[in-house]
């Protein structure tokens, strides 16, 4: 967490102009957010300017036309502009699509049955005394990363459970959602407890009439309480459709990791995959049982040198042995091990990719299948496809490129972090338009990501992750009639009003 003296150089992200797209990086307090690049200065000042040109023509407020579809679209068309100077852009728009709203409108329609599978969200449980993430949610409303968030004052409330359902299923067009956690020593730190995280989900599902949500349960290796005794008897009660550990410890509170551990460690962890291996096989109505979710990354130089000793249990070393060893199981690595946050992201990524022709621990993710022959590793994009499609889309698309490229286009899966960012519609759209430049797919050998709905990117969005947890094409056509879906239907119809707010801090320099 950050110190007093660090706190004192951020505000809330509430002060962000509200654009569609945030106009600075914002972070929780685990790392210290980048100030305001002179290139995401430039895309502010454009798109403030673009918006009240066409909110004047459209005779509405610019705060209502970055609402719109064709607010969306306008920034995007800023963010070419600015990022892409007169080059092959980065985002694909239609023409006349940010002029046109019902243009706009209708290419926004014939997207929204799209299957979107988001498998890393978040929310917080009530009493919880993390704080931090309602500055992080008005950091992207400042930033304008997420025009729902612009303009609204953030409060905790807005963390929890009701605002998720709003956020998640109404205000964007994701369909299925996996409610995750995160652990800490101070067990008052935890977003949510394992039986509170089930108890979400059977919410959603009882009131949906499908199957909407999944839901983790934290394991958490090392602890001396017995930990694997606490697996096999909430595995019993609870039923999580996954498992999810953080190998760093306690990630929260950095200071207080003291349990710290590696996916290949023989002696404490695959005692764990022999319970997951024969569980799969007991209950074949739980697929998701084969699923080994990890959080990596997230660990930039910055935050090394404040705890030097858990660097080794953030970066990759550890799963490609682990994934050869046990064939069985899928090894879902979170943020795809990204390590550039904080003050030094994603500038510095993208200065040591030009330098070096890699993204540390993102590419060495992607080396794995080659280096060990294992088909059975991950790349979940977290939350780094929404810091590095903001600030640096050339770095976005390498990145890209090289997930689909080592691990293949069937093992990069969906994940926003969201509500940490708000509603995921922008992710979406930034996902749906970006395609990497030719130049970049010559240089490196990366095959283009293609259409908006075309078989990469609905692979991404929500196939890959059905077919690991077996969701089948007849759960995914039912949640396109089901009672949330009719909920949606009459949300949009009656003007509902997405948020484009985010919450956390941005840096004042």
């Amino acid at each position: 967490m950050l110190t007093p003296e660090e706190l004192a150089q951020l505000e809330g992200a509430e002060t962000l102009f509200p654009s569609p797209i945030p106009v600075q990086c914002a972070s929780s307090d685990e790392y210290m957010p980048s100030p305001q690049s002179a290139r995401q200065k430039e895309f502010e000042a454009r798109v403030k300017q673009m918006g009240a040109e066409l909110a004047k023509k459209h005779g509405i407020t610019r705060r209502r036309f970055f609402k719109t579809a064709g607010g969306m679209a306008a920034a995007f068309v800023a963010m070419n502009e600015v990022y892409a100077k007169g080059a092959q852009p980065f985002f694909s728009v239609e023409k006349n699509e940010h002029l046109d709203l019902e243009l706009a409108q209708a290419r926004a329609d014939g997207l929204k049955g799209q299957f979107i599978m988001d498998m890393h969200t978040h929310f917080l449980r009530e009493g919880t005394p993390i704080k931090a993430f309602v500055a992080q949610r008005e950091a992207v409303g400042k930033a304008g990363w997420n025009p729902a968030l612009v303009g609204k004052p953030q409060t905790i409330e807005d963390l929890m459970f009701p605002n998720y359902v709003k956020e998640i299923f109404l205000d964007s067009d994701t369909k299925v959602s996996c409610i995750s956690g995160s652990y800490s020593e101070d067990e008052k730190f935890n977003f949510l407890t394992n039986d509170q995280k089930r108890e979400a989900r059977e919410k959603v599902n009882k009131e949906a009439g499908t199957r909407r949500m999944f839901s983790h349960a934290i394991f958490t290796p090392g602890r001396p309480d017995n930990w694997l005794a606490k697996v096999e008897e909430e595995d019993a009660r609870l039923k999580p459709d996954a498992w999810k550990g953080y190998t760093i410890g306690d990630n929260t509170n950095k200071h207080l990791s003291k349990h710290p551990w590696r996916l290949d460690d023989e002696k404490v962890m695959y005692p764990f995959y022999e319970r997951l291996v024969k569980w799969s096989k007991q209950y074949p109505d739980r697929p998701g049982l084969k699923n080994v979710c990890v959080h990596k990354g997230l660990f930039a130089p910055s935050v090394e040198r404040q705890f030097p000793h858990l660097v080794g249990y953030c970066n990759v070393n550890d799963v490609g042995k682990a994934a050869k060893d046990w064939p069985d199981l899928n090894f879902i690595i979170y943020h795809s091990a990204y390590r550039w946050v904080g003050g030094v992201q994603p500038a510095e990524g993208r200065a040591q990719w030009e330098r070096t022709g890699r993204v540390e621990w993102t590419n060495d993710l992607a080396d794995i299948p080659a280096q060990y022959g294992v088909k059975n590793v991950y790349g979940d994009l977290g939350q780094i496809f929404a810091w590095t499609s903001a600030a640096e889309p050339r770095l976005a698309a390498f990145i890209m490129g090289s997930l689909v490229k080592g691990l293949g286009p069937d093992h990069v899966v969906w994940g926003t972090d969201s509500l940490w960012t708000g509603a995921p519609q922008w992710q979406i759209e930034a996902l749906r338009r970006l395609e990497i430049p030719e130049d970049m797919q010559k240089k490196y050998g990366f095959a283009p990501l293609g259409a908006a709905n075309g078989p990469v990117k609905n692979g991404i969005f929500g196939l890959n992750s059905a077919k690991i947890y077996n969701y089948t094409p007849k759960q995914q056509a039912a949640v396109l009639t089901d009672r949330l879906a009719r909920c949606k239907e009459t949300y949009d119809r009656e003007g509902g009003d997405r948020t484009n707010l985010v919450y956390g801090y941005i840096n004042k320099g």
